[in-house]
């Protein structure tokens, strides 16, 4: 969550006008996350996110954001849903941008990830993907592999990394990864930005997911690889093994991964690092510095690349021997 657009309590009043939740009482910014404008209101009838959306978020692609979190809420998954307006339609307009009203989740986010959190967030990533297993729709990964070699040609033009030797490095490991791929995995709706800023906790149970607007369709194996560089690495840069075989075994213990989802967790998580070490090193050089937001630091992941670009091994990660398929 962030704040691009400025709005004033006119203009939200206007825009409340068309739901049923009550007079406005305030309304405050939110600095957390990089992709879209983010309030917090207070109506009175209680509190509500209001999201205005911008940058990568497209009008298109809301049917499948806004729908597939409608789906997970009624097969029982705790997460955010919006609020639908009294036309019945999920979304309308601000300044000429798309915007939604959404269910406020009380809870906070860890600021010291521990193992029980690894091991809700391997329940919790498992039946999401169960979950959401029977929605209809679909869509294509914007951030995944093709993406990658134009995003770091975006990222030499901002003059974003200054080591040639890393950006050569860089295209040699893309390149690498574009070879071994792999194409024939379990798909279907990933959330895909599963970091501890975007799940919720509450006496020590998950209160509720948030922030779906990179879900889309691909392996489910990946959005777990995401899982693994986001919550399974220690302060200093290591790999910890215990969270790793925390998140599996209860990943597992609700969705058994198949041998070739074991065996593609290496490259997937390498994947995952490159992914987001190109999205953060972009967004760092590319926010506008009048925009209220916590830019996240993208040089972690160049640690966390090199890590698994020497991982041959789906033990490496904590894998139990007697968790894998046979």
């Amino acid at each position: 969550m962030a704040v691009y657009t400025n709005i004033s309590e006119s203009i939200i009043q206007k825009f409340l006008a068309d739901y049923n939740i009550g007079e406005i009482v305030s309304y405050t910014g939110i600095k957390a996350g990089i992709e879209n404008s983010n309030f917090l209101l207070k109506t009175r009838l209680g509190c509500y996110i209001l999201t205005i959306y911008e940058k990568r978020v497209q009008a298109v692609d809301l049917p499948f954001f806004l729908g597939l979190m409608e789906h997970l809420a009624l097969k029982g998954f705790p997460c955010a849903t919006p609020i639908r307006r009294s036309d019945g339609t999920a979304w309308g307009e601000i300044y000429g941008k798309q915007a939604a009203i959404i269910t406020f989740i009380t809870g906070t986010s860890p600021q010291e990830i521990m193992l029980n959190h690894c091991q809700l967030i391997g329940q919790t990533l498992a039946k999401l993907h169960i979950c959401g297993a029977s929605f209809s729709m679909e869509r294509p990964n914007n951030l995944s592999i093709e993406s990658w070699m134009p995003l770091l040609e975006r990222c030499s033009q901002l003059k974003a990394l200054k080591n040639d030797n890393l950006t050569i490095g860089l295209k040699e490991t893309i390149s690498h990864l574009e070879t071994y791929w792999p194409t024939k995995l379990p798909k279907g709706p990933i959330h895909g930005d599963l970091f501890p800023d975007n799940i919720l906790f509450r006496s020590n149970k998950v209160s509720g997911v948030i922030d779906f607007y990179f879900a889309c369709t691909d392996f489910f194996a990946y959005d777990l690889a995401i899982c693994l560089n986001a919550w399974c690495f220690e302060s200093d840069g290591t790999f910890s093994i215990n969270r790793g075989q925390s998140m599996l075994s209860a990943y597992m213990n609700e969705r058994p991964l198949n041998s070739s989802e074991v065996k593609a967790l290496p490259i997937l998580s390498c994947g995952a690092a490159m992914r987001f070490l190109l999205t953060r090193l972009f967004d760092w050089f590319d926010t506008p510095d009048t925009a209220l937001v916590l830019k996240k630091d993208p040089m972690p992941y160049i640690n966390r690349l090199n890590f698994h670009k020497e991982i041959s091994k789906p033990e490496s990660y904590g894998l139990n021997l007697h968790d894998r398929p046979k």
